[in-house]
Parts: structure tokens; C-alpha cells; sequence
């Protein structure tokens, strides 16, 4: 059976829902990131980068980050349309998932809940959240003119770049970052998907649905 480790509410969270999308049977294995489990042999032996998440394939095959694990399940289980069909537009989903795991993520939601790993010192740390909400309103700047007449990324067609914007909406809307009215309208309209709104009640998140 698949493997799925995972944090309730981390970057996880997305491929969480395309799991749930593809209709994959799963085991879901919780990584406490706090608690440090990350950094313990067992998991190490699986994912040496000591991140999530990570999906090891039924042939015993490991992807250890977002981007390979969403590309996978879209070109595995094709029926499930969570790319497009030509390659132009597979790249532009790509590229679009990228940004928002690359850089509303990686650069800019990391400086607000990871601080410290950017500067020890308390007293610069301001300025490094500070740098960080400048990144995310950026990003959620560009998302929006992606999302300018249409309900979806790339083609109007719901596919995993969908799902990578919707977890670092999400984290907006937990911190109270306003998000643009397109993203707004996206993160509404992906909260109303049956997959998301299965994973948030199971992840524990229900309280958004209501």
C-alpha cells in the first residue's frame, strides 16, 4: 500500500486533497514537526531531507516534496485530468504550482513561521516577517492577475497547481493575511470541492467549512 506522511495543516495538506482527488487507498502516517520526528533515523532512512511530504509508491519508491508527488499522481492516474492535455499547458501548471511552493512558501510564508532559521538574532527578526509579508503580497499579487476570468490556474480546469495555492491560501486566511479577490473567490471555491472540505474535517480544520 502507498504511504503517505504528512503534518495536519502543513504544505501537506495539498497532497492530502489530490490523494483524495485521484481516490488512492493510502496509509497516512502523522510526522509531528515540532516534536522533531522529522529528524529521526526511521524517517531519515525514508526521506534524508528530513522534510514532508513524502509519499513512498507501493514498489517502495520515495518522493520527498510537493512538486514530484503532484506530478506523479497526475500522470499516473490520467483519467483523474489534473493536467492539461497538452504540454504547453502542463508546463504552465508546473510552473505555476512552482511559484507557489517555491515562493509564497518557500520564501515568503517560511520567513513568518520559520523565523528564526533566517536570523538568531531577535532583534532583526521583524524586519525578516516583515520581508517575508512583502514576498506573500507579492505572489498573491501575481496569482491574481493568473486568475483574472477564470475559476481555475491554467485553463479554467482544476489541476495540482490548484491544490499547491490553495494550502498557502489557506495558511493566509489562518494568519489573517487578506488575500486579493480573485484568490479570495479561489480559496472559497476550492473550500466547496469534496475532497477539501474530506480533508480539512480530517485533518481537523472542519471549523472552516462551516
Amino acid at each position: 500500500m502507498i504511504q503517505f506522511y504528512m503534518t495536519p495543516g502543513s504544505c501537506s495538506t495539498g497532497i492530502h486533497i489530490l490523494l483524495e482527488e485521484v481516490g488512492l487507498v493510502f496509509g497516512a502516517n502523522l510526522v509531528n514537526l515540532l516534536a522533531g520526528d522529522q529528524f529521526k533515523p526511521e524517517y531519515l532512512a525514508i526521506n534524508p531531507k528530513a522534510s514532508i511530504p513524502t509519499l513512498v509508491r507501493d514498489d517502495g519508491v520515495a518522493l520527498t516534496d510537493f512538486q514530484s508527488i503532484a506530478w506523479w499522481l497526475a500522470r499516473a492516474y490520467p483519467r483523474r485530468a489534473l493536467l492539461p492535455e497538452t504540454l504547453d499547458g502542463e508546463l504552465q501548471v508546473l510552473e505555476r504550482m512552482n511559484y507557489a511552493v517555491n515562493t509564497l512558501h518557500g520564501q515568503g510564508f517560511t520567513r513568518i513561521f520559520t523565523t528564526d532559521k533566517f536570523c538568531a538574532n531577535p532583534a532583526e527578526q521583524a524586519a525578516i516577517q516583515a520581508q517575508g509579508r512583502e514576498i506573500i503580497d507579492r505572489g498573491f499579487a501575481l496569482v491574481e492577475q493568473w486568475l483574472e476570468g477564470q475559476d481555475y490556474l491554467v485553463a479554467n480546469r482544476y489541476s495540482i497547481a490548484d491544490a499547491a495555492l490553495f494550502y498557502v491560501a489557506f495558511w493566509a486566511n489562518r494568519i489573517q493575511i487578506p488575500l486579493p479577490a480573485n484568490c479570495q473567490a479561489h480559496l472559497e471555491r476550492m473550500l466547496k470541492r469534496p475532497a477539501v472540505r474530506q480533508v480539512l474535517a480530517e485533518e481537523g480544520y472542519g471549523a472552516m467549512l462551516r
